[in-house]
């Protein structure tokens, strides 16, 4: 275990006391990351001195760097702190599981109550326009924080055409990391992007082999197949949890598993609990493959938040601090925000072909997107959610 600072220490605490102050921070983590991790350094730096307040916010600063949610990163991280590795699991475990459980229990209502009820689709098109809405003020928060020159502005735009026009996405992922990494040898770079730019014609041309892969397994939702969904979310989440919604949408509504529609409830009803957003999956896994399938996605998202703390516990900080490693991220970081921008976009244009007309979809969406632009607070999501839907029984039903 790494050293911490000599005027703070975590108390001499047990496996099963631990898990229980985690499981408590897990039931209150209402409003997102933001909300989630102030919750957790006024509990644990603030009030009991675990660490202290320039160390929280180093390690911050390296989960934000990180793949995964933030928040249960530094649960994690807090737990090893205080236990080890096996401190590290229980805090996780502790943080993550009122979230699964609840959305467990909303994915099995969801499939016995509600999908499926003509009654409900006005209720449940509300939704999916105001998430829709959710996920785009998203895009712009991530893309002001991760989209920081012109360069990597460029390389999201390059990636969202490159999405749209229907690129795998390790393609863009890939181009745009060597591409900034090596943006000060622009001769390298220039190579870099004319090979990325001939990989995406020649997969175009050709097919692509794991496009392939998944027609050939799109008949059947393989615990196999949502673990698989779930870890290309868990590893490719960089900048908030919004970003694991293209790989996820991917790999099972992208297999004929489950509608547009029906994956946008799922991301509703994640912004509604309390739990990092990433808990989507789990109601994916439900919908497309029962409790099994739940367990599969969740644990394939939740994997790598896990790993990458108990692992590189003791290196992780110098391992973030490699300049190179820096750029490499923050042009994988430009092309995810234009892949969740296409990913937006898809989905708009899904609504937009179950809506009656044009223009009531046009309204609650340009009234939300304004409200999530300006409303702050722990319960905005939720709040927005369900005047979502009580609009939508109002102008579809």
């Amino acid at each position: 275990m790494t050293s911490i600072d000599s005027d703070a220490a975590p108390p001499a605490i047990g496996l099963a006391p631990l898990f229980l102050k985690f499981l408590r921070f897990g039931c209150l983590a209402f409003g997102g990351p933001v909300a989630q991790i102030a919750m957790i350094r006024q509990a644990l730096v603030e009030e009991e001195r675990w660490i202290t307040g320039a160390r929280f916010n180093r390690l911050l600063a390296v989960m934000q760097v990180l793949p995964g949610p933030e928040a249960h990163e530094l649960c994690v991280h807090m737990g090893m702190v205080a236990r080890g590795r096996w401190g590290g699991l229980f805090a996780g475990l502790g943080f993550m599981l009122p979230g699964f459980v609840l959305m467990l229990g909303c994915a099995a209502a969801y499939q016995a109550l509600i999908a499926g009820r003509a009654g409900l689709a006005g209720v449940l098109l509300g939704v999916q326009i105001v998430v829709v809405a959710i996920i785009a003020r998203a895009v712009e928060r991530i893309g002001r924080h991760a989209l920081t020159d012109r360069l990597l502005g460029l390389l999201a735009l390059a990636s969202l055409i490159a999405t749209l026009a229907g690129v795998s996405f390790w393609i863009p992922l890939a181009t745009a990391g060597l591409v900034y990494a090596f943006a000060i040898r622009p001769g390298v770079a220039i190579a870099f992007a004319a090979g990325g730019l001939l990989l995406a014609f020649a997969f175009h041309a050709l097919g692509d082999p794991s496009a392939a892969a998944s027609q050939m397994l799109s008949g059947e939702a393989t615990a196999a197949a949502l673990f698989v969904a779930g870890l290309k979310g868990g590893l490719l989440t960089f900048g908030g949890a919004y970003t694991a919604i293209p790989y996820v949408r991917h790999d099972t509504v992208g297999r004929g598993w489950m509608s547009d529609g029906t994956f946008l409830d799922g991301v509703a009803l994640a912004g509604m609990l309390p739990a990092p957003l990433v808990i989507f999956g789990t109601f994916v896994g439900y919908v497309a493959g029962g409790w099994i399938g739940a367990l599969a996605v969740t644990a394939g998202i939740f994997l790598p938040a896990f790993a990458f703390s108990m692992i590189l516990f003791e290196r992780l900080e110098r391992i973030v601090e490699n300049p190179a490693l820096h750029r490499l991220l923050d042009g994988i970081a430009g092309a995810v925000v234009g892949i969740i921008a296409a990913t937006c976009l898809q989905l708009g244009l899904a609504v937009l072909d179950r809506a009656p007309a044009l223009w009531p979809v046009a309204i609650v969406f340009v009234a939300a997107l304004t409200a999530a632009w300006f409303w702050k607070g722990r319960f905005a999501v939720p709040a927005l959610v369900a005047l979502g839907g009580a609009i939508g029984a109002a102008l579809f039903s």
